[in-house]
């Protein structure tokens, strides 16, 4: 059996799943409890007014009085979401299974990351899992990398797409920084590479398969 010798650690929202997929399921949910006579239309009209940039919670306790902001923010939370990983991200992520530690980091509550790692079906897949909630600090807080240092190992990666606060970090403790590219403009959380470069990746792929060339 081979000794692994580098770790690949990875975000979670927009890197190994679409974000904007878990707020459909969300506001899915929403819908179905809220009006469940007319989910699809009040479903329809949830995702205008996200899209238009108008506060969608705001906008639903307005017509429904008995759910308050705070109400639909925690179904929005702990909702267990439909989401998913296609057969080609799955082979990558077992192919790299095989040739590292694996590890998640992770900014956001522990139930609703959690809940998104379990719909995946990746719950047994990471040697480590590390959520902000759970330790007290987000990123780019060094001490979210350091929970890596137990492992002795020569490399450490680090895939992410958030290019205002996953990077810096990691670049700066020697870790090797790989950004999934928002090819088709759907992160909820905008790239923007214009950035200096102490925020930018040293490294952009297109898909996960790409990893395969580089791990």
């Amino acid at each position: 059996m081979s000794i692994k010798n580098k770790i690949i650690a990875f975000d979670l929202d927009d890197t190994l799943y679409k974000e904007i997929d878990f707020l459909k399921s969300a506001y899915m949910e929403i819908a179905s409890i809220v009006d469940k006579s007319h989910s699809e239309t009040l479903y329809n009209n949830m995702i205008s007014n996200y899209y238009k940039g108008n506060n969608v919670f705001k906008f639903i306790s307005e017509t429904y009085a008995a759910y308050t902001v705070e109400r639909l923010l925690k179904i929005y939370r702990e909702h267990y979401p439909s989401i998913s990983l296609s057969n080609e991200e799955w082979n990558v992520l077992l192919k790299l299974k095989t040739e590292a530690i694996t590890g998640l980091i992770t900014d956001g509550r522990s139930s609703t990351q959690r809940n998104k790692v379990k719909a995946l079906g990746l719950e047994n897949y990471f040697d480590k899992i590390v959520i902000s909630e759970e330790i007290g600090y987000s990123k780019p807080d060094i001490r979210l990398f350091n929970e890596f240092k137990k492992y002795d190992v020569s490399q450490y990666y680090y895939v992410a797409n958030d290019t205002r606060k996953d990077f810096v970090t990691p670049n700066k403790i020697g870790w090797i920084t790989i950004c999934l590219i928002d090819v088709n403009n759907q992160n909820i959380q905008k790239q923007d590479f214009s950035l200096s470069e102490y925020y930018l990746p040293q490294i952009k792929i297109k898909t996960l398969n790409a990893l395969l060339n580089i791990i």
